[in-house]
């Protein structure tokens, strides 16, 4: 997650009518078929591309550093095995911003160059809109000397969604999935804001945007789903699978006026919910290890990461049965 949401985590009949109006124009199917829930997803797998992440080899995995370019190369890499297509002739999108603020000088600070890796799952009905996986694969980098090897944030989230990806070229969804890896997300979501001023189709083709920061610490067991606030027609899709979830599935973390409670623009997601594109996002409450050199691997608990995983890919299989 970005520096700014580092503080973040410590019936009448009007109400019928709004009910009966969101159902009309849910996007929900008519009657949304049972979805099986995934298999287990062993953690050995998972937690070897955590550990790779954030290892001291990607020192951080800044976006613009030469940590981040070698993590890119891995992720790259990965996307290639795994069996994804480029979105276009490559897997890599590169752009270009300039931070906020100045030098200590007073000069503009220089311009970054990152890098998006987006691949392509084709589904077995390429007439519906498509849902987009997204996790940032940057994180701080080297800071007064040390290495900030972001082990969930964001390693973790990439690690689930290579999981997924594997899952979706084994047995397709209906929808095509696109799958993103960003860049820059530390950085002011850059690489989110890039993705959407050139997608890789069209932005009303876009149904839905699932995102994973932060997945593999729920110290309390818990992970959460946050968006369905703002569009509530997604719930009956993820009832289900948090009566079935191996850990606890919540819900919240983004009604509006809750201030830094409120995680809705704190990620990637926080993009296409601006760009009207509903979201689902995936994440664990802070921890003590949140934006320190100390956010390791060996603090994961690898049985929570995998349950986690499996939760996951659960609530993309519904969500893709039960979206028009």
């Amino acid at each position: 997650m970005n520096d700014c949401a580092a503080a973040r985590r410590h019936l009448v009949p009007a109400v019928a009518a709004v009910a009966m109006a969101l159902a009309l124009a849910s996007p929900l199917r008519a009657q949304a078929p049972p979805v099986p829930p995934w298999p287990s997803v062993p953690a050995d797998g998972l937690m070897a591309s955590l550990r790779t992440l954030s290892s001291e080899e990607f020192e951080g995995r800044g976006a613009g550093t030469p940590g981040g370019a070698r993590a890119r190369a891995w992720v790259r890499e990965r996307f290639g095995a795994i069996g994804l297509k480029p979105a276009s002739d490559s897997f890599e999108h590169p752009f270009s911003f300039t931070p906020r603020g100045r030098t200590q000088d007073g000069a503009e600070l220089a311009a970054v160059h990152g890098v998006n890796l987006i691949g392509t799952c084709p589904g077995t009905d390429p007439t519906l809109p498509v849902m987009v996986l997204s996790a940032h694969y940057d994180h701080v980098g080297v800071r007064g000397g040390e290495i900030f090897h972001g082990a969930d944030d964001n390693a973790s989230g990439v690690a689930v969604l290579l999981e997924a990806a594997a899952h979706c070229i084994r047995q397709p969804f209906r929808r095509t999935l696109i799958v993103a890896a960003f860049d820059a997300e530390e950085m002011g979501l850059q690489g989110a804001h890039a993705f959407l001023a050139a997608p890789p189709v069209a932005r009303d083709r876009v149904a839905l945007n699932v995102n994973l920061d932060m997945v593999a610490r729920g110290d309390k067991g818990e992970l959460y789903a946050a968006g369905l606030h703002h569009s509530p027609t997604l719930r009956p899709l993820l009832d289900p699978v948090a009566a079935r979830a191996p850990i606890r599935l919540l819900f919240g973390h983004d009604t509006p006026g809750s201030g830094n409670d409120d995680w809705t623009l704190q990620s990637d997601h926080g993009v296409f919910h601006e760009a009207g594109i509903p979201f689902v996002y995936f994440g664990v409450e802070d921890h003590p290890d949140y934006h320190r050199p100390t956010d390791t691997a060996d603090k994961v608990n690898p049985v929570f990461f995998a349950n986690a995983a499996a939760t996951v890919l659960d609530a993309l299989r519904a969500l893709d049965a039960g979206l028009e």
